[in-house]
């Protein structure tokens, strides 16, 4: 049988009502090269069960989202939203109870960033338009106003970390990512490894194995239009791996 993944919803407006909602770029990039079944988490904290959901469930994915989590979850005080402040509950809970029995966790964007935030770790609000990131400063959105489908036209180069996971599966030093966010790692999570860096030095992916639990995080968005990047489709096949217990490769 096919092993299951928990995608991690967001709450959205859909006319006057909340929904949850997950892009269907996800949940597609992910039972097609994960070659799995994906269940749909609510972001919702009334009546939530880490452990229940955890039980049932081979791994977890954290997708991207508008929103950014709440400053104070990371020691800060200050922070631009919009929050999904049941999204953080949610996703923070269940990050913390799939380490906790050992199952795999995978992020993208703000699932990135969740990630490193549960394990100790903080973010800064700093990278976006026109930001000055040092010497090499580069700007991790497109500017204001640009069409949707082209801020995932906003690319950089990241270098791949030698002996890393990413290093080892794509072969190559570098590679070429969308970069679509205004918010990155500032201090990093207690036991995360760095895989990949920005020209700016900001930590691009991270990976880990806490105690049996295997985690990969990118700030980038390879769910987008997957089936035209190979290097897309590594990650998720990676994922699938990684949800029937064999190591990250």
């Amino acid at each position: 049988m096919k092993p299951i993944v928990g995608i991690m919803a967001c709450n959205r407006m859909v006319g006057v009502e909340n929904a949850h909602a997950v892009m269907e770029r996800y949940v597609r990039a992910a039972v097609t090269y994960g070659d799995c079944h994906a269940l749909l988490i609510p972001p919702m904290a009334d009546g939530f069960s880490s452990g229940a959901l955890t039980a049932r469930l081979d791994g977890l994915m954290l997708t991207g989202s508008p929103s950014n989590l709440q400053p104070e979850l990371y020691g800060q005080e200050d922070g631009a939203g919009p929050f999904d402040e049941g999204r953080d509950t949610v996703s923070l809970g269940m990050i913390e109870c799939m380490v906790t029995m050992g199952k795999p966790v995978f992020g993208i964007c703000r699932g990135f960033q969740e990630i490193n935030v549960v394990l100790g770790g903080s973010l800064r609000r700093d990278v976006g338009y026109g930001a000055e990131n040092g010497a090499n400063g580069i700007s991790h959105h497109a500017p204001d106003g640009t069409a949707f489908d082209q801020q995932f036209e906003h690319v950089h180069e990241v270098e791949l970390i030698e002996g890393g996971v990413l290093e080892g599966v794509y072969g190559r030093d570098h590679l070429r990512v969308n970069s679509v966010h205004y918010q990155g790692v500032d201090r990093l999570g207690e036991g995360l490894i760095v895989e990949a860096v920005a020209p700016d030095g900001l930590i691009e992916a991270f990976s880990a194995n806490i105690a049996g639990c295997q985690v990969l995080g990118v700030q980038w968005h390879p769910e987008w239009q997957a089936d035209r990047h190979p290097e897309s489709q590594a990650y998720f096949h990676m994922m699938g791996q990684a949800l029937r217990g064999m190591p990250l490769r």
